[in-house]
């Protein structure tokens, strides 16, 4: 059973300090409390052993940057904390002596001693704008107004769960088909740099009688094994020229575009641009965000170029004082049907209910069309890799079956 250090007032206003065993950060409030203490800070005991070589090498191993898997288990322990009934500092500090992540130690740290310098948490968790984005801001300011902190905590840590699952089924789906690819492409290499030259020899002299599959190839082989530098500085050359034009406005809304344009992929993307950007403001308005900030933000997490344009007419729209709903459905982005209940749901004062089951809706959705696309991009993937180094084997066993044929 883990061992928490506390420090504790009791009823004659002395502190204690010590330590005691419980199953959670919360049962361990708990016990203090049944016993006539106010909680003044509590963190996990360091067991003993727990310094040695091996412990260090796994605490620089975990010395990279801080991810949204580190602001999810914040989140989640600062809303426990906050629900056991202590203080903001004292879960701060406590949440930064259990974490392992050096580099975000620091940032709960930092946030520590501004909430003690008298900022507010929205304030603190804003000079950390990649790790805090504005819809977890927008969320901790709107609950400090309305006094219900830890429930929305709790509503963020289950945002950003439902994002980084999102985003580990779209990563996953990925995965196989770029194996696949990158496969096809070095058994090609291999066959047409270290094997096909290997028939230089049988073949030379006989063009006349060689396939145009076999002569095709050979000028290729040929041309890679003399120019292979020039060929690898042109790949990564090429290669870091889209990556830098990705990178560009123009770039980046072509790329989004194209997601959103392919057969094949344009249902996955789209689902999960409308999941993402319906639960997004589902939860805004839920959390009593304003709406111009609730559009503003919804834009900036959508992610993509198209549908952060819809959002920004969007706020154009409700700045001039009208209607959600009005230029939803002009860009064929939102499905009519979507339109419709966001509409409704304007109209009946349950926005912010209708988008949480829009999104609902769409998540699953997006699940099956994964599921959909991975099945359909194996089978195309195995085909085309197929279909290359058959191309190629034959070309080198067609041109021998032939001479073999001619001399008998």
């Amino acid at each position: 059973m883990p061992q928490y250090r506390y420090q504790a007032r009791g009823s004659s206003g002395q502190v204690q300090a010590g330590t005691l065993a419980a199953d959670s950060v919360a049962g361990a409030a708990a016990s203090l409390r049944a016993q006539g203490l106010h909680v003044v800070s509590l963190s996990v005991a360091a067991t003993e052993g727990s310094d040695g070589g091996f412990i260090d090498i796994l605490k620089r191993l975990n010395s990279r940057k801080p991810s949204q898997r580190h602001v999810l288990d914040f989140t989640t322990q600062l809303a426990v904390m906050i629900r056991a009934g202590i203080n903001l500092r004292a879960a701060l500090e406590g949440i930064a002596e259990q974490t392992t992540q050096p580099a975000f130690r620091r940032v709960i740290m930092g946030m520590k001693q501004d909430v003690e310098s008298g900022k507010q948490f929205s304030e603190a968790i804003g000079r950390h704008p990649k790790l805090f984005g504005p819809l977890y801001v927008s969320m901790v300011r709107a609950s400090e107004m309305s006094g219900s902190f830890a429930e929305m905590l709790d509503r963020i840590a289950g945002y950003i769960a439902q994002q980084l699952e999102t985003r580990k089924m779209v990563i996953g789906a990925s995965i196989y088909p770029g194996i696949i690819g990158s496969l096809a492409v070095c058994v090609t290499i291999f066959l047409l740099t270290f094997v096909l030259p290997r028939f230089y020899t049988v073949f030379e002299g006989k063009e006349d009688i060689l396939p145009w599959a076999t002569t095709f190839l050979m000028g290729i082989s040929k041309f890679l094994v003399a120019r292979w530098p020039i060929v690898l500085g042109a790949t990564v050359g090429l290669g870091g020229l889209l990556y830098a034009g990705a990178r560009t406005e123009v770039g980046s809304f072509w790329i989004d575009k194209m997601k959103l344009t392919i057969p094949v992929l344009r249902g996955m993307f789209g689902s999960l641009y409308i999941s993402r950007s319906l639960q997004t403001m589902g939860q805004l308005i839920n959390a009593g965000v304003p709406m111009l900030d609730t559009l503003a933000i919804t834009g900036e997490i959508s992610g993509n170029q198209l549908y952060k344009g819809l959002w920004a007419r969007v706020h154009s729209n409700v700045k001039q004082g009208k209607k959600i709903a009005s230029p939803l459905g002009k860009d064929g982005l939102l499905p009519r049907s979507v339109v419709q209940m966001i509409s409704a749901g304007e109209e009946s004062g349950k926005l912010g209910e209708v988008l949480d089951e829009v999104s609902t809706f769409y998540a699953k959705q997006l699940k099956d069309r994964i599921k959909a696309v991975t099945s359909m991009i194996e089978p195309v993937m195995i085909l085309v890799m197929g279909t290359v180094v058959g191309f190629i084997a034959m070309a080198i066993i067609l041109p021998i079956f032939k001479m073999s044929q001619l001399v008998q």
